[in-house]
């Protein structure tokens, strides 16, 4: 498929991205040139192959699917300004 400078100007309205004529041309051969690189992708037979995730054929770890505050509790409290019984104490901001 050939892009012509009607198209590109298409795609830059749609996308509202102002070109200016002297880069107009040089787009309409990039993007030809994008689309007939995919063209060339397109015509690689795939059938059988597997999708690819990853490079390296690893598992995943599982951990246990359970809610913990994390045990740090001291470590956490000992960054607020204020703790009253174990909690963050805050001014009342409602009368």
């Amino acid at each position: 498929m050939s892009i012509d400078a009607a198209t590109v100007e298409r795609i830059a309205r749609l996308a509202r991205i102002r070109i200016e004529d002297d880069q107009r041309d040089a787009l309409v051969g990039e993007l030809s040139g994008i689309l007939s690189w995919v063209e060339q992708l397109r015509a690689i037979d795939t059938d059988g192959v597997a999708p690819m995730t990853s490079a390296v054929a690893h598992g995943l770890h599982w951990r246990a699917d359970k809610v913990t505050d994390g045990d740090i509790r001291d470590k956490v409290l000992a960054n607020a300004p204020l703790v009253i019984e174990g909690y963050f104490a805050v001014p009342k901001v409602i009368e």
